[in-house]
């Protein structure tokens, strides 16, 4: 049985470390899939759990030299808490190795040592404060880099480890040992300050980018502030306060003005005004009733409600929205496996230059070449740390999906959010997504019977027009009769006995199969659907008995969600298995062109792919069970936050907040964030390409330049900061 989980990782700073514990899961037995993301520090895998364990996943991860957290209770707030901690030590060991470094430096720099304390010149001080570095916070490298070495693998820490190792070992033999570099016409002078201000440098980054990535989750940490702790559960005829962990499903909870509701349920008593906007990005506050549904941790405004707990727990709503942005942070888009490609042979190219650029100085060089090739070599190896490649993408989408989320745009993974920018064309369905869902009888015509007969038939059906015929049924006080043989007819209508006798209700395509005359009917027909009505025509044992038109009107937020599309010229498609008349007339209303009409549901899908076969990138926007397929079959579905459970899984978006301007704000959302991504991949690589021939000393031959190490470690944490950096700026965007 396949099982997906998610598992803290502990350790990791680059693209590689994202290889390498890949690679590693990957071949763990009955392991599918195994995806790291950077910037939210987890593993996601998914696993046969007859033939795997969450151990086995954690021995993979131990082996590769990182961490795998596996206690499944650890709760979202508790991994921040022990993420600040880790903050703080690491601020400790950067202020540590700065500071001693700091020291060297001054101890040991020609133009700072004739202002220093005598003691801070003596190489063996130096010894001991440098060791202090390497051994302490240097000892972070060596964790990771060791494990790796023992699996024939390198990642980031491997370069650093290799670095400061070297200029640490010359500077001790050169304490150890001076005699011997005097002898080869060396002067002794280590380098103590290089291999600690290196690690002081990165560390420093590490801890600047750490404080950004947490930054990059304040979606999360919004959403989970929003669940109150408490509910006023009535039992036994007293009102409690019990821990909302505590509330079970059937509970009678009573919300006074200006309290949270704890969770999802029904309003059995009492009217207010409910405040939705922290879970659909919705302002204004929804009246609701006896009878109504209400969401957790919505506000409730005005008066006092009771109502009965139906979703508890992680079934909530809001529980929900948090695990699919969790879900989407931790996803990874396909752009991304470029910056995984090349990191999986970056490192050991990057070790391989460095090798070459030591052994071209050291034949080559100027005097002392030794000197020269070593530096150089380092040089290569701190420039070359492939961070900000592995922060490029991960930390963009953490972002985005966050930023859509605060406005009731839930975008299930990384994937949907890279696609949305490419759509060309939006199929909308009629009934439910671009019109309330909420049709009303506007005329009936013929026979006195038609509405009882009518109402009788559709006591069965599930149809959106049932609810309609039956409410106004229920309005004039007609009773139901007695209906048997009820078969509903997908497309085209129902049909039953009533007092023995068949009846048929459905559209004119029902009819023409049965054989029934229209010829008095007609007219009246054209002039209701030219209207924008669905006609729905009563059929008895011999004839046509008469007409019933029911009308659905548009959202608020359709025409300008329509109009926002066109502007950014896609084109819009509505798909309706209504008459072609009908919904026309909708459609005109709505502003949009092209239409597709008398589409049967299982034809939906048919309809999608003919538009995908024009070259066209397609996004369907649908709400119901018989919209899942086409939502699954286009290049990416959106949702309606009001629709089924079926059609939401089926949809790589959802719209929580229901207004139909959010489809192109999702696309628009894509665009930025894709634009992002590419910037922060053009300067990760650009940072490469640039830094790591003027390492090797390209430039030296004509300006005499050559990258002090220290300065190579400053760069490059300033790379993985920038990244994260302009990965932040997504929150102030517009969309």
């Amino acid at each position: 049985m396949m099982e997906t989980k998610t598992y803290p990782i502990k350790g990791m700073h680059c693209a590689s470390c994202v290889r390498l514990i890949e690679r590693a899961v990957g071949k763990v037995p009955g392991v599918n899939t195994a995806n790291v993301n950077l910037a939210t520090e987890k593993l996601t895998v998914a696993f046969d759990k007859n033939e795997c364990s969450s151990d086995q996943i954690a021995s993979a991860v131990e082996g590769a030299g990182y961490k795998a957290i596996i206690n499944e209770n650890i709760e979202e707030d508790k991994q921040q808490e022990e993420k600040l901690k880790e903050l703080q030590s690491l601020k400790i060991k950067v202020v540590a190795s700065l500071f001693l470094g700091s020291l060297i430096v001054w101890g040991s720099f020609p133009f700072l040592m004739q202002f220093s304390p005598y003691p801070l010149q003596i190489f063996w001080i130096q010894l001991i404060l440098g060791s202090i570095v390497q051994f302490w916070p240097g000892l972070t490298f060596y964790h990771a880099a060791i494990p790796a070495f023992k699996n024939r693998t390198a990642n980031m820490d491997t370069l650093v480890a290799i670095g400061t190792t070297a200029a640490y070992l010359y500077s001790l033999a050169v304490t150890i040992f001076p005699y011997i570099f005097e002898s080869l016409g060396i002067e002794p002078e280590p380098y103590f300050d290089v291999a600690a201000i290196v690690i002081g440098l990165i560390l420093l980054g590490r801890y600047f980018e750490a404080k950004a990535k947490l930054g990059t989750s304040e979606a999360i940490k919004k959403l989970l502030g929003l669940a109150p702790k408490t509910a006023r559960v009535i039992r036994e005829g007293k009102e409690i306060d019990v821990a909302i962990s505590e509330v079970i499903v059937g509970d009678l909870i009573r919300v006074r003005p200006g309290e949270k509701i704890p969770v999802d349920g029904e309003i059995v008593e009492g009217e207010s005004s409910i405040d939705e906007s922290m879970v659909t990005g919705e302002s204004i506050p929804v009246d609701k009733k006896q009878g109504d549904i209400v969401i957790g941790a919505t506000i409730n405004k005005a008066g006092s409600l009771i109502f009965k707990a139906g979703k508890v727990g992680s079934d909530t709503m809001l529980a929900q929205i948090i695990k699919l942005v969790q879900e989407a942070q931790g996803s990874k888009a396909p752009i991304q496996r470029i910056a995984d490609l090349i990191s999986a042979y970056f490192v050991p190219i990057v070790i391989m230059l460095a090798i070459a650029t030591f052994a071209v100085w050291y034949v080559f060089g100027p005097a002392p070449a030794f000197l020269f090739s070593l530096l150089n070599s380092i040089a290569v190896l701190i420039i070359a740390c492939p961070c900000a490649m592995g922060l490029a993408t991960p930390t963009a989408i953490m972002v985005g999906t966050g930023k859509g989320a605060e406005r009731g745009i839930l975008i299930k993974d990384a994937e949907s959010l890279e696609i949305a920018h490419k759509v060309n064309t939006v199929i909308f369905d009629k009934t439910g997504t671009l019109t309330i869902g909420k049709p009303q009888v506007t005329e009936i015509f013929g026979d006195k019977k038609v509405l009882e007969l009518a109402a009788s038939l559709e006591k069965g059906s599930e149809h959106s027009l049932a609810s309609a015929i039956l409410e106004k049924a229920d309005a004039e006080g007609i009773r139901n009769l007695e209906v048997t043989g009820f078969k509903a007819i997908a497309g085209f209508g129902i049909e039953g006995k009533v007092n023995g006798e068949k009846y048929i209700f459905g559209n004119t395509k029902l009819m023409e199969k049965e054989g029934f005359n229209l010829a008095d009917f007609e007219q009246k027909i054209e002039e209701l659907e030219n209207q924008g009505n669905t006609v729905m025509i009563l059929a008895g044992p011999n004839k046509a008995l008469g007409l019933v038109a029911v009308a659905d009107t548009l959202k608020p937020s359709a025409k300008d969600g329509v109009q926002s599309l066109l502007a950014k010229k896609i084109e819009v498609v509505m798909i309706t298995g209504d008459n072609k008349r009908a919904a026309e007339a909708i459609a005109k209303e709505a502003g949009i062109l092209r239409v597709l009409s008398e589409i049967l549901p299982q034809d939906k899908e048919a309809e999608v792919r003919k538009i995908q076969s024009e070259d066209k990138i397609v996004a369907m926007v649908g709400d119901g069970i018989n919209d899942a397929p086409a939502l699954a079959s286009a290049d990416i579905g959106i949702a309606m936050g009001t629709g089924t459970d079926v059609a939401i899984e089926a949809a790589g978006i959802t719209l929580v907040n229901k207004d139909l301007r959010s489809v192109a704000s999702a696309i628009e959302l894509s665009k930025k964030t894709m634009r992002t991504i590419k910037m922060n991949l053009f300067w990760a690589f650009g940072y490469n390409v640039i830094l790591i021939p003027v390492a090797m000393g390209v430039l030296y031959p004509f300006l005499g330049i050559l990258l002090n190490p220290i300065f190579a470690s400053a760069a490059m944490a300033l790379s993985s900061i920038s990244v994260v950096s302009n990965s932040l700026l997504l929150k102030k965007v517009k969309i």
